[in-house]
């Protein structure tokens, strides 16, 4: 790459998901396309995505794939229309790569193995001429002048290229190890494009109680998570305890909502139910008989059919309740106060980790800026965008590698 580049139909910023469909799908169509990385290697985010196995998408239908990204998700409809879930794995499929469907519609390819996916996206670049520059971090780009139609996208040692159009899918600013550091919001801003305030997604959260760090290492399976003021519920998925909190797909894809509470307030409560398939009368009756069945039998040794070990001194100082006890000398304060917290184990959520310890980033390149139906800006005539930059954000489960793919796709459209 030299100061004497030479033109090109389409510039394509960042070598992740987004950005290699995009020159993918932009070489197709038989124009001259150049991809730029900041990084020494392409799709280095890619690779970490479902613990290095790629949950590649989601076989959600069209409906549940827009409300996965919250209010205003119809925005991707005609992204997704044009790149549907079948349509991506078909993409893969026809290139010899076999898919599976795991829980929660969860599409891995059959190698368990993220290079898989990797590897095709990087021989159809190839096989399509795409020129590929690494290690080149953008600057600025100089947007074309009244009656031209070339930018002039501006690197580091007085590096110029210059294209006809310009794709940016520079991802967001989580993992920033990857090279997601947020330059694309930059860039956006320097060319008159809004960009709403950004916040990390798919994030584990903090946790104000000491005894958290004991906890470290529990998994909780199929809990309910309570929050009474605003109400919400979530469940479906587990809980893990780490040093400083919580973590787990289910605190993790339901972090943006719970880390959106915090703007107002500097701590939430929220509440574990430990026993979601009993209602509180079932569980009451239970424990009543227990009491009376297993008179002899200490309480901590009890509870094990209830929580895990290390729990269990957690949950009876908090009822105020001797672990040495027998089920028969338990009073009815005490009775009642571990049946509550059986069903609503108290947490105060005081923080969060770092944006850039999260999977996505919510927020980015706002949608009124660019229109649904091309991925084209509202501002700036030739100037697309694709994948995390912009705004919105779903859980894990493959449908932000979903967003990133089809809007890529429809970027490199060009239409």
């Amino acid at each position: 790459m030299n100061k004497n580049s030479d033109m090109y139909d389409v510039a394509v910023i960042g070598a992740g998901p987004a950005g290699m469909m995009a020159a993918i799908t932009a070489s197709s169509n038989g124009h001259k396309v150049i991809l730029i990385e900041r990084n020494s290697s392409a799709g280095q985010k890619l690779l970490l995505t479902g613990n290095g196995r790629c949950n590649l998408t989601n076989t959600a239908s069209m409906k549940d794939l827009l409300d996965k990204f919250g209010h205003r998700g119809s925005f991707f409809r005609s992204a997704f229309t044009s790149l549907s879930n079948t349509d991506l794995i078909e993409f893969f499929e026809s290139r010899g790569l076999e898919f599976k469907v795991e829980e929660g519609g969860r599409v891995f390819p059959v190698t368990d193995d993220s290079k898989s996916i990797l590897k095709i996206l990087d021989t159809s670049m190839k096989r399509n001429g795409v020129k590929i520059v690494y290690n080149a971090r953008l600057q600025s780009i100089k947007i074309p002048s009244r009656g031209k139609d070339i930018f002039k996208l501006n690197f580091a040692y007085n590096t110029v290229i210059v294209a006809k159009k310009v794709i940016l899918a520079t991802g967001g600013a989580s993992y920033t190890e990857t090279g997601s550091t947020g330059d694309g919001f930059r860039i956006a801003l320097d060319t008159e494009h809004g960009v709403t305030p950004i916040q990390p997604g798919i994030v584990p959260l903090k946790i104000k109680e000491s005894w958290v760090k004991g906890l470290q290492g529990i998994t909780l399976e199929n809990v309910r998570v309570i929050i009474r003021h605003p109400k919400m519920v979530f469940e479906g998925g587990n809980l893990l305890f780490t040093h400083y909190g919580i973590s787990g797909p289910l605190i993790l894809d339901n972090s943006s909502k719970i880390i959106s509470l915090l703007e107002d307030k500097d701590r939430i409560e929220l509440y574990l139910d430990l026993k979601p398939s009993l209602t509180m009368e079932e569980l009451q009756s239970t424990m009543l008989g227990a009491f009376e069945t297993h008179g002899k039998t200490d309480v901590k040794n009890y509870l094990k059919l209830f929580v895990p070990n290390r729990m269990i001194p957690v949950l009876l100082k908090l009822a105020e309740t001797d672990p040495k006890k027998k089920m028969n000398q338990i009073n009815k304060k005490e009775r009642n106060s571990i049946i509550n917290l059986l069903k609503a184990f108290p947490l105060t959520v005081n923080g969060h980790l770092p944006i850039d310890k999260a999977i996505v980033t919510c927020g980015g390149v706002s949608r009124d800026y660019i229109k649904a139906n091309s991925m084209e800006s509202n501002v700036v005539d030739g100037m697309y965008f694709a994948g995390e930059i912009i705004q919105g954000c779903a859980p894990s489960g493959g449908y932000n590698l979903q967003q990133a793919f089809s809007t890529g796709y429809l970027a490199g459209l060009l239409s």
